[in-house]
């Protein structure tokens, strides 16, 4: 039901957010240099989690990154493909990312958990982790804020969450955090960037093939 709710938010402005925020020239510069940055220190295939409208995958596939586009809106990905006809996107969910077990080497997660209930989060991370090759590398956008307060997004409800709270849940689902940006902009909506290798997975926890998180929403 909650990836239905998501799903439907976005089918009914699809091509709105995709002329507003469709374009890496429609992103801040400083988000641009750091995903460019997190890509060019992987070596194998990425997946863009909620790719959207697919700028922010077509620009790692510009710089020669093994990268894949996976959504939850058709639209999105109906309109990446025609856009960006060279690289691959898909229809998919994060309760099932559709990879093998620690086949992925880099996992994008750019704003794309923001709608995410709370109590869903940790599952999202464990079907991250379960994808991610050991010393696999995520990189995660969010607004910072008070953890788990939700407030009025312009497409549906989605969640500030705080770094700290942040931190412990990708620690308990395996992750070391490397490093932690964040950023104030006039008139915006703090914003913070998490960086994290899969260490290990904790004991009791080791997920399989499609089992794992139970939410998804696209990047914002």
């Amino acid at each position: 039901m909650a990836d239905e709710l998501v799903r439907t938010a976005y089918q009914a402005r699809a091509a709105e957010y995709t002329g507003l925020l469709g374009s890496v020239e429609d992103m801040h510069e400083l988000d641009r240099l750091r995903i460019e940055q997190w890509a060019d220190r992987i070596g194998g295939a990425v997946l863009d989690v909620g790719c959207g409208p697919g700028h922010w995958t077509d620009l790692l596939h510009r710089r020669g990154v093994d990268v894949q586009g996976i959504d939850l809106v058709p639209e999105f990905i109906d309109a990446a493909r025609t856009r960006f006809p060279d690289v691959p996107f898909r229809v998919a969910s994060f309760r099932d990312l559709g990879v093998p077990d620690g086949s992925l080497h880099g996992v994008l997660a750019w704003y794309s958990l923001i709608h995410v209930h709370p109590d869903e989060l940790p599952a999202v991370f464990s079907e991250i982790a379960r994808a991610l090759a050991r010393g696999g590398h995520l990189l995660l956008g969010f607004f910072e804020g008070s953890a788990a307060e939700p407030f009025a997004h312009a497409v549906t409800t989605a969640y500030y969450w705080s770094i700290d709270q942040m931190r412990q849940m990708l620690l308990g689902a395996g992750f070391d955090v490397l490093d932690v940006q964040t950023r104030q902009d006039p008139g915006r909506r703090p914003h913070a960037a998490i960086a994290a290798v899969v260490k290990d997975r904790p004991a009791g926890n080791s997920p399989s093939s499609g089992a794992g998180a139970r939410q998804v929403g696209p990047v914002v």
